[in-house]
């Protein structure tokens, strides 16, 4: 089913990622638990989806502050993003984006906005043969302050020459919405996994 746009003619699509174009969020999530697990952390699955676009290092330095733990924030970082790239070969796209996807290839520029790793973004488009769509990654590292703040969207815009009110944004999450309105982009919201 296609995913529904709002009315506007937009000169530009910028995507989030994780839970938008890839369907990952399951497998995400199962990446945390065993990282996690290997530090006795827990990550409760209502609030990994609460806390959806978030930054990974942001997540376990306010777990370890929440659960009183001390553990190596760099270390369980890469130890989830390996067992996330273990997990990508089970990973699809999401039906109703990938149709957009489709359907505008070529007539207007595609730009991804994630919270996510370059290395991660990178293997998940990647792993979809779906890279190549892309002409612009701003991912984690590229920019100071993470979604809410429309910094992220705003330098897709600018990368891809279009101005922000040209621009509509596909997004999974809350704060990945209030980060496109901030910017003053159009959005489209992904339902999560389980409204599918």
């Amino acid at each position: 089913m296609l995913l529904p746009l709002p009315d506007g003619d937009f000169k530009a699509y910028l995507f989030d990622c994780d839970g938008t174009i890839t369907d990952s969020m399951p497998a995400h999530y199962r990446a945390w638990c065993k990282a996690l697990g290997e530090w006795g952390a827990e990550f409760p699955e209502e609030l990994f989806y609460a806390w959806g676009g978030r930054l990974v290092v942001d997540i376990i330095a306010d777990l370890n502050e929440r659960q009183g733990l001390r553990m190596p924030v760099a270390e369980v970082a890469a130890r989830r993003e390996e067992l996330f790239q273990e997990l990508l070969p089970g990973v699809a796209a999401v039906p109703g984006v990938l149709e957009h996807i489709e359907a505008s290839y070529g007539r207007i520029p595609f730009g991804v906005v994630s919270g996510s790793t370059r290395e991660s973004v990178t293997a998940s488009l990647t792993a979809l043969g779906l890279l190549d769509r892309f002409e612009v990654l701003v991912c984690a590292g590229d920019y100071a302050r993470p979604k809410p703040d429309p910094e992220g969207y705003l330098l897709g815009a600018r990368l891809l020459g279009v101005d922000p009110a040209d621009c509509l944004v596909f997004e999974d999450t809350d704060m990945g919405v209030a980060a496109a309105e901030a910017a003053g982009m159009g959005y489209s919201r992904v339902p999560p996994p389980w409204e599918r």
